[in-house]
Parts: structure tokens; C-alpha cells; sequence
């Protein structure tokens, strides 16, 4: 696991014994540090850490000092105090420091990890609540993991961050959106961020499982299990092992299979067909829906119970009209991978425009749609706005545009999407900065020189 720990304790030997413990459980990232003054200055200095296991009884500073050290300079980190002695008032007096769990020496494996576990579960939990309030652009400590994700809009960098906060943890998520908006994407990279991502990612269309072979094909089946099955198979999720289940469009699975889908999700195990030997499965599912389970199961097509056991973690996909900005980014991003080896200009003012207007009903899926045929009907020349689907220029697209008869600058351009974008975030200017992605000033400016106060 990727979550970065310090242990604190003046005892070298126990710190040798701990840090084997923690890598046995499966946190490798781990400092350790036998001087508290010398841990308290790598917070100062600004190196982060999830969590701190801290000695209660160290010479010079003691554990609590040490604790509330580290909640001055990093109150985000959470601690948890180790101590020789078992005493209620000691255990009160941490936990009001700020301590959240408090372990008495020796710690065996399995209490550590459970207290690990809860500790990391809270930080995750209050990590989500101060994105949620916070204004500014979040940074992504998995960039790789995303990287297929192509936005600078604000409301879709949170979702990401989001996103990463519960890749770190076990919990199943949810992902709901418009089709197109790239689920299955945002899928693959919450499990390239996890410490599943050495193993199989496995994406099934819920969709296209049928009713007769659903549990050959999730739990798999013994050889003559049934006619025909002349050699047993895997299914999904023997298949999938350490690794992550994406089940797109939960949704549309029959309501008499989501309670075959709950019994496994319940307690990880079950029989594959025509064996009677329990197998268990250590599987992250990650589930995905376009359609709104909520009315689902007000009108009893999608189980209450099953709702809530796959919603752990809720992300939801803002549609692309809800990231203008974006557009133009994801039209150069198409424009190179179609036309990788164009050296010239590739696509015209006018045909950008009429771009940037349209509200994309299908979302990211039919912008890529747009240029890859755009793409091929330009052949070596720039796509221009006769390259482009004619319903882009119905007369609602092209009275925003102006007038095609006239060339149309990039000035002009740029003002007619940055009011556009205003208008639609409520005239609010710190809204609009964010999704166009540029400074609150520069957007000033540029409002003030459109005659816009």
C-alpha cells in the first residue's frame, strides 16, 4: 500500500520489529525515526505523512509533545500512540490531543492492522470532506494513474481527487453519469492508483450477462458441470484475484440476479458450478451506472440492499456542457492521435467554433466520434467546418458562431466562449475561472474589456 507512514520510538529494535510488521501487512512506505526533536523537524520541513505511530515515553520529549507538534504543522496526518502501559486516563488524555487510537506494546499484527485501517478509513473520510469545501485546484499524487483523463475543469479535478482518495482504500465505489462521460476510464485509473494495480482489472457490460449463464460466468464451473462443458472454466471472479470488478451498467442487470451479485458481495465467498468447495475471492468492485438507481429502486427495479453495499464510495461525471473549457483541450488531444503526423494548422477558426457551441448529448464519446470523422473527410488539409456533422450548424450553433460568410479570429472566438461560460456558471466570475481555467484576475480583465462589469 502507497500510504506513507512514520514510526516514532527511541528503541531501534522495536522500530525494526514494527516496520516488518507494517511491510508483512502490506505498507511498504514506511520512515522510521529513534529521535522525537528529529521527527518533529521533518514535519517542519514540510515532508507529509498519512500516519504516525508514536512511543508515549521517549527521552527529551515525550509522546504527547511529539503529537501535538505534528498536529500544529500537519493537522491532516493521524496518529496513533503506542504505549508500555495501560492506563484509561493516558488513553483519555491522547485521544483529546488529537491522537485518534491508542495501542499497548506488544502490538501484534492483526490489532495493528485493524487500528491502521480505521485510522486511515477516518483520514480518507475527513481527506473527501475538506476537498468538498475547498477552493482550490487539487493535486494528484497518482498524475500517471489519470493521465487518460483529460481535463483542467475544476469540478471534474476534484472527482478525480476523489476518486484517489478511495483507490487507497477497499471500500466498492460508485460512478454514476451520462453515457459517454467516461466511466470505464475513470474506473481503470482508481484501480492503476490502488495497491491492486499489479493485478487484473477486469470490466464486465452487465448488460450483456444472461440470466441461463450468470453464475458460470462470475463463479466459474467444474468440467461437466453442465452439457457441453467439457473443461472447467474461471469465471470473473477467480479470474480477477487481488485485482478490480468493474461492473458497468449495474443497472441493467435482472433483479433476480443482483441477489446472486449480493450474497458474493456479502462475505467474498462462493461455489463455482458443480463443485461443492467454498472458494473465496478478494476482488474490488467498482460499479457503474448511467441510469438514477435511486428511482431504480423506488420503483423496485434495483435492490435497496445491493444500492448501498456498492456505494461506498459515490463519484459522480459531470457531462462535458458542464465543462466548457475542456472542449478545445480534448479536440487537440483527439486532432494528435488522428492526425499524429500533421505538422500544419489543423483545424479552422469557424469549424473550432462551432465546436465549442454544440452541448454534446453524448458526451466525450461523440466529440472523439466528431473529429476522428472530420479527421478522415480532411484529409491533409485542416478540418474546416464543411468536414464537421450538419447538425453542429443548425441555425442555433450558427448564430452563436457568427456569420459564416466572414472569417472569424481567434479574438472573436475566445470573447464568444468566455461569455458563454459566464452566462452559464450564473455570472458568477470565480465559477467561470475555474472551469475556463484561467486566473480570477486575467477573466477580470478580459470581462472588463468585453464591456462587462
Amino acid at each position: 500500500m502507497n500510504n506513507r507512514i512514520i514510526v516514532i520510538d527511541d528503541d531501534p529494535d522495536y522500530l525494526e520489529i514494527i516496520k516488518g510488521k507494517l511491510g508483512r501487512i502490506g505498507f511498504k512506505n514506511v520512515r522510521t525515526e529513534s529521535d522525537p526533536h528529529s521527527a518533529v523537524s521533518v514535519f517542519e520541513n514540510g515532508v507529509d505523512f498519512d500516519l504516525a505511530l508514536i512511543d508515549m515515553t521517549m527521552p527529551g520529549m515525550d509522546g504527547i509533545e511529539v503529537l501535538e507538534a505534528i498536529k500544529r504543522t500537519s493537522p491532516g496526518t493521524e496518529c496513533i500512540m503506542v504505549t508500555a502501559v495501560n492506563e484509561a486516563r493516558v488513553a483519555v488524555e491522547c485521544l483529546n490531543r488529537g491522537a485518534y487510537d491508542y495501542l499497548v506494546k506488544p502490538v501484534d499484527a492483526d490489532a495493528l492492522r485493524l487500528s491502521i485501517n480505521r485510522t486511515l478509513e477516518r483520514k480518507r473520510l475527513l481527506d473527501i470532506v475538506t476537498l468538498e469545501k475547498s477552493r482550490c485546484a487539487p493535486v494528484l499524487q497518482h498524475a500517471g494513474a489519470f493521465r487518460a483523463i483529460v481535463t483542467r475543469a475544476a469540478n471534474l479535478l476534484k472527482v478525480l481527487k476523489e476518486a484517489e482518495l478511495h483507490a487507497a482504500s477497499r471500500v466498492p465505489v460508485l460512478i454514476t453519469g451520462e453515457s459517454g462521460t467516461g466511466k470505464e476510464l475513470l474506473a481503470r485509473a482508481i484501480h492503476a492508483a490502488s495497491p491492486r494495480a499489479e493485478f487484473s482489472f477486469t470490466a464486465v457490460n452487465m448488460a450483456s450477462v444472461s440470466g441461463n449463464l450468470f453464475e458460470a460466468e462470475f463463479f466459474g464451473h467444474t468440467r461437466g458441470a453442465f452439457t457441453g462443458a467439457a473443461e472447467g472454466r474461471k469465471g470473473y471472479l477467480e479470474h480477477t484475484h487481488g485485482g478490480t470488478l468493474f461492473l458497468d451498467e449495474i443497472g441493467n442487470l435482472p433483479l433476480e440476479l443482483q441477489g446472486k451479485l449480493l450474497r458474493f458481495l456479502q462475505d467474498g465467498d462462493y461455489f463455482k458450478l458443480g463443485s461443492s468447495h467454498r472458494k473465496k475471492a478478494d476482488v474490488r468492485i467498482v460499479a457503474a451506472s448511467n441510469e438514477d438507481l435511486e428511482r431504480m429502486m423506488a420503483r423496485k427495479l434495483f435492490r435497496k440492499d445491493l444500492y448501498f453495499r456498492i456505494r461506498g464510495g459515490w463519484l459522480q461525471l459531470p457531462p462535458l456542457r458542464e465543462r466548457p473549457g475542456d472542449i478545445a483541450l480534448l479536440v487537440r488531444f483527439f486532432m494528435k492521435r488522428y492526425r499524429p503526423s500533421s505538422l500544419q494548422a489543423e483545424i479552422d477558426d469557424e469549424a473550432m467554433c462551432l465546436l465549442l457551441e454544440y452541448d454534446y448529448p453524448g458526451n466525450i464519446r461523440e466529440l472523439k466520434s466528431i473529429i476522428q470523422s472530420a479527421a478522415n473527410l480532411a484529409m491533409d488539409g485542416p478540418i474546416v467546418s464543411d468536414c464537421l456533422p450538419a447538425l453542429l450548424k443548425r441555425p442555433k450553433a450558427r448564430n452563436r458562431c457568427s456569420d459564416p460568410d466572414s472569417v472569424v479570429s481567434l479574438v472573436q472566438m475566445e470573447k464568444a466562449h468566455i461569455l458563454k461560460v459566464y452566462e452559464r456558471m450564473g455570472q458568477n466570475k470565480s465559477r467561470t475561472s475555474r472551469v475556463l481555467g484561467i486566473g480570477l484576475n486575467t477573466l477580470r480583465r478580459k470581462l472588463k474589456s468585453y464591456g462587462v462589469t
